[in-house]
């Protein structure tokens, strides 16, 4: 969508992450006014990524924007508009009338442009007539020609309602999973007992429902491409969908390793088509819920508004998936949050979904056969409904995003509050009264990124109802005083706090990870003497043995294995049993915080909080630097406590 920024006077210095900007000169060679040739590369870029503005007469010098001015803005304005209804030069106009102002800065103009999203029906837009060479996509601030593969899907996109509606020739009923569609028809029968179409034969109950259908233009039937999605085998669908891959992984802690206790993809045990895998995956998502006791029209129904938003976000994951896209579908069940990811962005922009009332699903005729059986909401309202049914639980917020390279869409369920009590603790304790001095909206950031491990903007947005310049000045504000870092420019800024960063490589790996503090090098100590040797990386602990602070978790998994034996640690552990744990690790020498959590699957919160701040106040560990919240904090058991054995 175009940016709202422009409708009243705005500062130059407010435009940062607001919107997605590109400045540009306008003076022609002669210095007299003219619309550069770039502008429509970046109008492309922006109409084909997620809209954005272009500024002409303004520069960037040393991360500032500096207007320069526009000469004759007028006659440049006239030369944008004619070139925007020339389809020889650009192939769409997505600018509306007050879309391209003249504003006025001191004693000079300049033109602002703003850029909506096209729509699926317009993309690609491009310049010139060739959609192969002209396309272009706005990646990282910048304007990149789109590869052919990239603009045969917005090709595709734009061309077919319903991606999968294509009837595929000599794919019959033969290539379907005879259980799978037993099992639908069974859920069919409890949920419209009596109706019709149970009164068919298989064909024909498949040709009712969209698995099965006939091109009008061929003549030739066959099972659509949303029948062999929801009924085929994983091997038969590959055959048509090579990047075919649908995935659940259920994960054991909040800031734990990518690993996983439980995983389902199609390995050969069972179909792997599109119906099992929400079935088996539902059961998995809601497996320990608590479901309150209630009746429709006398019957019970086991259901929750946890329960219900999941299987909303499920539904919606699968029928918006663009199975040609080189992800997979994900799914992630962990004990702080759920995770959703399907590929594909969307079909409409973020906050049109978010509205309500607004339908592009990709897949129809999947979303059809879905709703058939009871899964799933009537159109564009299902999104609402995950927000509105997370929210009563009073939750955090839902967190709705896309990432473009590669192109998909991802939804986070957090189970934690607004203001988790863990979050607000060690800001507490980070920033002491600088943090309970901040304004609201500064400490509903800070939170944020405590809880969540990095925020953008556009999520502190919708957290709150700021306005977005007070929102981009209490980020900078932040940044300013070194309570948060930041990565990234305008529109791709990220902030996180100091020492934490979330890991991108992979969609819900962890909130917030521990960035390796710069390591230094501790003296050694010569108990005969007690000179130091700066050159060693030694240093002497209370009961004289020399240690070494490590900065890998390697020595640390191998001496839990000696402890535990071997296998995963487990996932929940009594509290005595995990101090002594601990003191056990800490044994003989200085061990960082950031090796304790990771080594030990915790979050570097809970440990210092639940674990390490008792033990250093019951004088079972010390710690290596007074100041408890030292970014390079380390802790060794003292050299009077006695470490029990660990059963």
């Amino acid at each position: 969508m175009a940016s709202t920024l422009y409708s009243q006077n705005f500062d130059l210095a407010d435009l940062t992450e607001t919107t997605d900007v590109e400045c540009k000169l306008a003076h022609g060679k002669d210095g007299a006014g003219q619309l550069p040739k770039s502008f429509w590369e970046s109008y492309s870029a922006m109409a084909n990524t997620h809209g954005g503005d272009i500024l002409l007469g303004v520069e960037e010098s040393r991360g500032h924007l500096v207007a320069v001015g526009v000469p004759n803005a007028e006659k440049v304005k006239q030369d944008l508009w004619n070139g925007a209804h020339n389809p020889t030069q650009i192939s769409a106009n997505v600018l509306g009338v007050d879309d391209v102002r003249i504003v006025p800065t001191g004693k000079m103009e300049i033109l602002v442009v703003s850029v909506r999203q096209a729509r699926r029906e317009e993309r690609p837009v491009h310049v010139g007539l060739n959609p192969m060479t002209g396309t272009y996509l706005r990646r990282n601030e910048g304007d990149y020609r789109a590869t052919e593969e990239q603009v045969r899907r917005m090709m595709a996109e734009r061309v077919e309602d319903a991606r999968d509606a294509r009837v595929l020739e000599h794919y019959d009923i033969a290539d379907l999973d005879l259980e799978s569609v037993t099992s639908y028809r069974n859920r069919f029968s409890a949920v419209r007992p009596g109706h019709v179409y149970l009164d068919m034969g298989m064909s024909e109950f498949l040709q009712k429902i969209g698995a099965y259908g006939t091109d009008r233009a061929s003549g030739k039937s066959g099972l659509t491409l949303a029948g062999l999605l929801m009924f085929g085998q994983s091997e038969t669908i590959r055959e048509v969908l090579p990047n075919y891959m649908v995935d659940y992984q259920e994960r054991p802690e909040a800031k734990a390793e990518k690993r996983w206790v439980d995983r389902l993809i199609p390995d050969g045990s069972w179909s792997g088509n599109v119906y099992d895998f929400f079935r088996r995956t539902y059961q998995k998502l809601t497996d320990g819920s608590k479901v309150p006791f209630r009746l429709v029209d006398g019957q019970r129904v086991e259901d929750s508004a946890q329960t219900e938003a999941l299987r909303e976000a499920l539904v919606n994951t699968l029928i918006h998936a663009d199975f040609t896209g080189r992800v997979s579908v994900l799914v992630v069940k962990r004990p702080d949050m759920y995770g959703f990811r399907n590929p594909g962005r969307m079909r409409i922009p973020l906050d049109l979904a978010l509205m309500g009332g607004n339908s592009d699903c990709r897949n129809r005729r999947l979303q059809t056969m879905f709703q058939l059986v009871g899964y799933g909401d009537h159109a564009g309202s299902g999104i609402p409904k995950i927000y509105s049914n997370w929210q009563s639980q009073q939750w955090r917020r839902p967190s709705l995003y896309e990432l473009d390279e590669p192109e998909q869409t991802l939804m986070e369920l957090r189970m934690e509050s607004m203001f988790p009590e863990e979050a607000i603790e060690e800001l507490k304790e980070r920033f002491s009264e600088r943090f309970t001095g901040l304004p609201e909206l500064e400490r509903l950031v800070l939170v944020s990124a405590a809880a969540e491990g990095t925020i953008n903007h556009a999520r502190v947005k919708e957290l709150c109802a700021d306005h977005p310049v007070d929102i981009t000045r209490a980020l900078t504000s932040l940044v300013r005083a070194g309570m948060l870092e930041s990565d990234g420019v305008r529109r791709g800024m990220i902030y996180f706090l100091p020492g934490y960063k979330k890991d991108n490589s992979e969609p819900f790996a962890s909130p917030a990870t521990v960035l390796p503090p710069p390591v230094e090098a501790a003296p050694v100590v010569d108990s005969s003497s007690g000179h130091s040797d700066p050159s060693s990386g030694h240093s002497e602990s209370l009961s004289g043995h020399k240690s070494v602070v490590q900065d890998t978790t390697l020595g640390l998994k191998e001496r839990l294995q000696e402890l535990l034996g071997p296998g995963p640690l487990p996932a929940r552990m009594p509290p005595d049993r995990m101090e002594e744990l601990i003191v056990s690790l800490c044994d003989e020498q200085f061990v960082t915080l950031r090796d304790l959590a990771q080594a030990l699957s915790r979050s570097d919160a809970s440990l210092r909080k639940h674990y390490l701040n008792p033990l250093v106040d019951a004088g079972r560990l010390v710690r290596k630097y007074p100041a408890p919240s030292h970014p390079q904090q380390a802790y060794k058991r003292c050299s009077a406590t006695t470490t029990k054995p660990i059963d």
